[in-house]
């Protein structure tokens, strides 16, 4: 991609910097002091020269070379002053990154992607328009600060349905002006050749959160410290909010729902197993009964909550608990229980002795 340095002249540098601060040509024409017709044809030629789409394109790449920084440029007269400091500002490569934040604190901002996608930025909520632009933005959080491609946006979020249009660009103009980090040329979402990304040290997402708690849960788990495992998997659990990424478009978000849902199965079963060890029945039973109400079908779940209503003296609950669920394998997938569900049966059938350690394997984490 050729440069500003290269291709443009002082005068066209002029006219980017004032078509990204979003100036009609007849107030670039009266900022400039040059004829409507002069500004169109610069326009055309910038466009041409740096390979640009249209007008939208080039607003987006204004910023991408670092000449316009969004939601700060003028949208009046007062462009001239910026206009004059664009000019003696040295030229930048039209796909270089972002020019770094200014020394001082950057607002953190916070993404939550386990329910319905809510961002906030100092404790404020931020509206990010339609969902795929919003999918965007998931894509970027799930990313963990690796750089996601355009590619891998466009696969991951419209899927077989590619847009006719490089809307992604676009997207992420309007998300950058979204998640400005306060009044400064800082923003939230970098760009390289390689695609997009969000800035190390700039968001913070619940997904990660969770990860660090779990691998805190594994450790605990491995020392037998029974109390910390329940206290850690709490916590992981009041992450939740709904089902993940609830609403959001595209195969990525698809994924993402099901890998998330079951991870919050697995540390639900975790949990679980060891409030059983500690003797707390009923708090184990409690929440297998949630779980089970919202996954029927879950096989492992419903042996769990068997097996904790028998160790807890509730065993014809045990007994319905299974009459229920192969009920609905039945009518809903055309299927018998499976060998470790009828195994669970029949050992409360016999009234076999149930020690904890007897429950199924939480998943792996």
């Amino acid at each position: 991609m050729p440069t500003t340095a290269t291709v443009l002249r002082q005068q066209e540098r002029r006219v980017l910097h004032a078509v990204g601060c979003g100036l009609r040509d007849d107030e670039i024409a009266a900022d400039l002091a040059i004829p409507e017709d002069a500004v169109a044809r610069h326009l055309a030629r910038i466009l041409a020269e740096l390979g640009l789409r249209d007008r939208a394109a080039a607003i987006v790449h204004a910023f991408d070379c670092g000449l316009v920084v969004p939601g700060s440029g003028p949208r009046t007269r007062e462009a001239g002053r910026a206009s004059a400091t664009a000019t003696a500002r040295p030229a930048v490569p039209v796909r270089g990154p972002v020019p770094g934040p200014l020394p001082g604190p950057v607002p953190t901002v916070r993404i939550s992607l386990l329910g319905p996608l809510q961002v906030w930025q100092d404790g404020q909520p931020l509206n990010l328009g339609h969902l795929r632009q919003q999918a965007v933005l998931a894509a970027l959080a799930l990313g963990a600060g690796r750089t996601v491609s355009r590619q891998e946006l466009l696969d991951g979020i419209w899927g077989m349905e590619p847009p006719h249009t490089n809307v992604v660009p676009v997207y992420v103009y309007r998300l950058r002006k979204a998640l400005r980090a306060g009044d400064g040329p800082a923003s939230v979402i970098e760009h390289d050749r390689c695609g997009y990304r969000l800035a190390p040290g700039t968001f913070d997402v619940d997904v990660a959160h969770m990860e660090r708690l779990l691998a805190e849960v594994a450790r605990a788990d491995r020392a037998g410290e029974a109390s910390e495992v329940v206290r850690l998997c709490t916590r992981a659990l009041d992450l939740f909010r709904g089902e993940p990424l609830a609403g959001l478009p595209g195969p990525l978000a698809e994924a993402e729902r099901l890998r998330l849902t079951e991870r919050r199965i697995a540390v639900i079963q975790r949990k679980s197993q060891w409030q059983l060890r500690l003797g707390r029945h009923f708090e184990a039973i409690a929440e297998l009964f949630a779980l089970a109400s919202a996954q029927p079908l879950n096989e492992t779940v419903a042996v769990m909550l068997m097996r904790a209503l028998c160790r807890g003296g509730r065993r014809t609950e045990a007994l319905a608990v299974f009459d229920r669920t192969r009920r609905r394998l039945a009518e809903d997938l055309g299927v018998p229980p499976s060998r470790m569900l009828r195994g669970a049966y029949e050992e409360i059938l016999r009234g076999d002795h149930l020690p904890a350690a007897g429950l199924p394997a939480a998943g792996r984490w």
